[in-house]
């Protein structure tokens, strides 16, 4: 199985194997789009459920609990205070976190008498209270979204830089608000608890995306630096087969880096319960399939579909196919079809240029 694909990885890479990708962009947009919205609106119902770093207000753990009845912990807090809407988890085993809206002092000792007695276990030793406040939540908020656009506006400018080209960078951009959006959008849509630990898991899926899509670009910016020198191959064509080229690499990256992180994140959530593991683990899981996605459906396609905006290569993908239709009309057989390349196996050697294609065949 490892031999077929690995012959396969080198098809794609040869050209000898080819998938449309770019060609079938509208497809992708689709799919792209059909999931942003789909996000938005888990974003605005039900919405993101702030964690108490957010929110502000007092918390307890009460641990080795011989029961972790959640409705236990909720009548408890209501019988103190009616008009309180607590929020009860699950840590591990033999624990429970009830959070509250921010308690006066009295309160607070009340409640974690009032929970040492449901539970069972001593008040001093085995429940434990905190307190977190609104202003300090604010200013976490403010910061987690500054760190965001930061990284945001950065990214954009040091591709910019990278590429000489502000396509790409726009293409980069979009695929990342992409990844994050729908990111978010999961978490909204599962109802987790958003903490500092998942704001570290949305930035180091940014980190992984724009990585991913970099790598493309590479390789889409070496096949297409002689474009318009020849006249064979589109600039589609061309950048398809650096996606291709670069699919296989994708995957691998892509399952190497999911495997460790889906055990993390069913540790997180069906062995320890709530808690850093989990919520970061969900924000990377989701960002990083989706981030793969993204490199290879969304980015290339979306700069492609700019730079066909311009003159020259608009100009330029017409004498292609017109070319290629009269060679189809005078009996001539031509191995290059819509979004597909096939290159010299020659490619492959050190110093070879990847852009050089084998000559098509004519019939006899």
């Amino acid at each position: 199985m490892a031999a077929g694909f690995a012959q396969w990885g080198n098809d794609l890479y040869t050209g000898r194997r080819s998938y449309d990708i770019v060609g079938r962009r509208k497809i992708w947009f689709t799919i792209s789009t059909i999931l942003v919205l789909l996000s938005a609106v888990l974003l605005i119902k039900p919405g993101l459920n702030p964690g108490i770093e957010f929110r502000g207000g007092s918390e307890f753990v009460v641990s080795d609990v011989a029961t972790t009845d959640q409705q236990l912990a909720i009548d408890t807090v209501l019988a103190i205070s009616p008009d309180e809407q607590p929020k009860v988890t699950t840590v591990g085993s033999n624990a429970l976190r009830i959070q509250t809206s921010t308690l006066t002092a009295d309160e607070v000792t009340e409640v974690k008498n009032a929970l040492a007695a449901a539970f069972d276990v001593s008040a001093a030793t085995d429940v434990t209270s905190s307190f977190i406040g609104p202003s300090w939540g604010a200013d976490i908020s403010k910061k987690a979204i500054s760190g965001i656009v930061v990284f945001l506006l950065l990214a954009t400018v040091v591709m910019t830089i990278y590429f000489r080209n502000w396509r790409m960078a726009a293409a980069a951009l979009i695929a990342l608000f992409h990844d994050l959006i729908i990111t978010v959008g999961v978490y909204a849509g599962v109802g987790w608890e958003v903490t500092p630990a998942t704001v570290i898991g949305f930035l180091t899926i940014l980190g992984y995306s724009i990585y991913d899509t970099v790598v493309v670009f590479d390789k889409v910016r070496e096949n297409t630096a002689d474009t318009l020198m020849q006249s064979r191959y589109t600039y589609a064509e061309k950048a398809n087969l650096a996606v291709n080229q670069t699919l296989v690499r994708s995957i691998n990256t892509s399952v190497v880096a999911l495997l460790p992180v889906s055990a993390i994140l069913f540790v997180g959530a069906f062995i320890l319960g709530a808690g850093t593991l989990r919520d970061i683990a969900l924000a990377l899981f989701v960002g990083m399939l989706i981030g793969t996605f993204s490199s290879v459906f969304l980015a290339t396609p979306f700069e492609v579909a700019l730079r066909e905006r311009e003159p020259a290569i608009r100009e330029h993908t017409k004498k292609v196919l017109d070319a290629r239709k009269a060679r189809a009309e005078a009996g001539e057989d031509d191995l290059v079809s819509a979004g597909q390349v096939r290159v010299a196996v020659g490619a492959l050697k050190p110093g070879a240029h990847q852009g050089n294609a084998a000559q098509p065949k004519r019939k006899r």
